[in-house]
């Protein structure tokens, strides 16, 4: 092991593995809905899951809310809170995951239909809002997992990264809903 590298966790050899299949396979079965024909999409009997864009977004807002507090809280030394709110942010971020797959498999596509310069923004902002989501789920769980084993150097390296890209990603998924919702079809 190089003498500048943190030191190995006991727990490494089996949280290291599952961090990095999660990391890896979850970003492919995202990918491979948007691959999903119409004709396969899931329904639900008289379960209405059209509203869950909306639910997305109150989860990427409360996410972004939570993130800022567990800023605050780190920067005021409230370790405990700190701890708190970032585990609540990944698990409204897992919520939100688990929800936005039951969403593509059931409804159908929605299409931005804006026009003019909203379209070139709309674009950037969804495009760098999927290419940023992709680490998200490694750096988050990652800088959990170092922070829980006390290896808190570790910790602080990683959310250097972290926290600016959850926090990017959870502010445009709610701009993205903002964007999209005049084209989300109606219940």
């Amino acid at each position: 092991m190089n003498p500048q590298s943190p030191k190995a966790h006991p727990n490494d050899r089996m949280a290291i593995p599952v961090i990095v299949g999660l990391s890896i396979a979850v970003p492919i079965a995202v990918a491979l809905l948007f691959l999903l024909p119409e004709s396969w999409k899931l329904q639900w009997g008289s379960a209405n899951v059209r509203s869950l864009p909306f639910f997305h977004a109150v989860l990427n807002g409360s996410t972004a809310v939570l993130l800022a507090v567990g800023f605050g809280m780190i920067k005021t030394k409230n370790v405990a809170l700190h701890r708190l709110a970032n585990v609540g942010a990944f698990l409204l971020s897992a919520v939100f995951l688990v929800s936005y797959v039951i969403s593509h498999l059931s409804n159908p596509d929605a299409h931005f239909g804006g026009e003019g310069w909203i379209r070139p923004l709309y674009f950037f902002i969804l495009i760098s809002h999927i290419l940023l989501s992709v680490p998200v789920l490694p750096l988050a769980m990652l800088s959990i997992y170092r922070a829980w084993n006390n290896q808190i150097a570790a910790h602080k390296a990683l959310v250097k990264w972290t926290f600016p890209i959850w926090m990017y990603v959870a502010v445009t998924g709610v701009l993205v809903y903002v964007f999209m919702a005049p084209y989300y079809p109606v219940a």
